[in-house]
């Protein structure tokens, strides 16, 4: 039996390892035909698939928290995978753990507030709590340049050496305020892995409290011999969930994320993972009066239901307030942000985007940045600083795992209107020393700027763009190479509804 359970926990670490690598490498950036390879392991993650209304996915992740008990939070789940890293370092330095009793309130109350933020779209809750979405903010924003620094360093030895495999990359912070919510839930769930296992999937995270409803009705479960056991508390004492209880035997199945490390330690075969029988002890957690808390259940599947029904609310569509300085160009206050092609709209998406920043990590051109907007807290927006948003690239539309982004063809973003420029006559460099210039109209892909005559106030006459708005896409390579500084002459605003021509 020994052997076996050990057989069970490689299993689990072997699986978790190559989802746990999967993800981390969508969110380094590593190209197009990767994203093409594994960009599904972002697709099955829990949140985004119930953000998509992906049925079939939150189907298959039911049926399996159903049969394995919550294993995907274990296995599929990186800031879980995270999270026992940083426990086996506390292995390390010889931390144990213990049981403790299960905090509804706090994991109740954590999951009733999610809800109510995703339905009136207060992003800056849903997106912090989202587990998938956390972990892809700490890749993009704390591994990433370390990864970029890596690579241009072997860029600068590929170049002295004249072999031209590597390329070099600017590395710069998209975002201080997303930096630092990274930092944060890096060192907050860590510290609390590293001290007490999994405390924050067990009292915090939302869809661990989901999956707990069905993992207490799941057909394979970790099952307590008391006529073998010797209550020596090596399982409880190795358990990262603080799920078992040695001295009632009890098993708390809403906690347990089904590891196998329970199963190692013991010594005297007193704990097997197995299908559950009637002749086994019932360890469903009793109300005072020793029944079956019914009100629980009842209220844990209203909360599974509130969830899907949160995925379909209703949104409020809100402006940004505009972006923080980067380098020497200065974005300009946008009425209204230009949202990634595929996006449909603002609304759609305040109603789908998890904040994830896996599309930020994809954009090849640097246009994509997570917003400081409070309706869209550190969902992405593209400002033209340092590049353009190419209408041959659809980077961003084929990695989003939810409908946040809808995947377009190279064909259909040509003719896909996600914004339109604006002309500001005090920045033009005609207007304002008398230079000509014409860079904006010589670079539109899409022909909608031509140089018309212009007179000044001071009665000066000189060409200056003006802007077709039926054939203006808004990819804003006029914004990115005008040579006005600090802000540019010419800038997109976004188009609240999307549309082609």
């Amino acid at each position: 039996m020994k052997a076996k359970s050990n057989t069970l926990r490689v299993i689990r670490i072997t699986l978790a390892a190559f989802f746990f690598t999967a993800v981390t490498l969508l969110f380094l950036g590593l190209g197009t035909r990767f994203n093409m390879w594994l960009g599904w392991v972002a697709k099955i993650q829990f949140l985004p698939a119930l953000m998509a209304l992906d049925f079939v996915v939150l189907a298959v992740l039911t049926v399996l928290t159903l049969i394995f008990g919550r294993m995907y939070c274990s296995v599929i789940c990186p800031l879980g995978v995270m999270q026992d890293i940083f426990g086996w370092f506390g292995k390390k330095h010889k931390i144990h753990y213990s049981y403790s009793p299960e905090k509804r309130w706090l994991r109740y109350t954590v999951l009733v507030v999610f809800i109510v933020c995703l339905i009136v779209d207060f992003a800056p809750v849903t997106t912090l709590l989202a587990p998938y979405s956390a972990y892809g903010r700490i890749v993009n924003s704390l591994f990433r340049p370390l990864y970029d620094l890596l690579g241009n360093a072997l860029a600068a030895i590929d170049t002295h050496y004249e072999w031209y495999v590597f390329s070099d990359v600017q590395i710069w912070m998209r975002s201080v305020t997303t930096f630092l919510v990274a930092l944060l839930t890096l060192i907050i769930p860590g510290v609390l892995a590293w001290r007490n296992g999994r405390t924050y999937c067990n009292t915090v995270c939302p869809v661990g409290t989901i999956l707990s409803f069905f993992s207490r009705f799941s057909l394979l479960r970790v099952q307590l011999d008391k006529d073998k056991c010797k209550n020596c508390s090596l399982c409880e004492r190795k358990c990262k969930a603080s799920a078992i209880n040695i001295k009632t035997g009890i098993v708390d199945y809403s906690r347990c994320v089904v590891c196998g490390d329970c199963l190692t330690e013991c010594r005297h075969d007193a704990l097997h993972y197995r299908p559950i029988t009637l002749s086994h002890q019932d360890n469903t957690p009793k109300s005072p009066d020793g029944e079956p808390d019914l009100k629980r259940r009842a209220m844990l599947t209203g909360a599974a239901l509130a969830i899907g029904t949160a995925a379909i609310a209703q949104a409020k569509i809100k402006v940004d307030g505009g972006l923080a300085a980067i380098e020497e160009k200065k974005a300009p206050h946008r009425q209204t942000p230009v949202l990634p092609p595929g996006s449909l709209s603002a609304r759609n998406m305040q109603r789908h985007c998890t904040a994830c920043q896996l599309c930020v990590s994809a954009c090849p051109e640097d246009v994509l940045r997570p917003s400081y907007a409070p309706s869209r807290f550190m969902q992405p927006e593209m400002s033209f600083e340092r590049g353009f948003c190419r209408p041959e690239c659809t980077s961003c539309s084929q990695v989003c795992p939810t409908t946040a982004i809808h995947p377009i063809k190279p064909e259909e973003k040509t003719a896909l209107h996600i914004g339109h420029a604006v002309w500001i006559a005090e920045n033009c460099i005609p207007v304002a020393n008398g230079d000509q210039c014409g860079a904006c109209a010589h670079h539109c892909p899409a022909d909608a700027i031509q140089m018309v005559e212009f007179t000044t106030a001071d009665g000066r006459h000189v060409s200056v763009p003006a802007v077709d708005n039926e054939r203006c896409i808004g990819c804003g390579k006029c914004e990115y190479l005008c040579p006005a500084r600090p802000f540019s002459a010419i800038y997109v605003e976004g188009n609240i509804m999307h549309h082609y021509e």
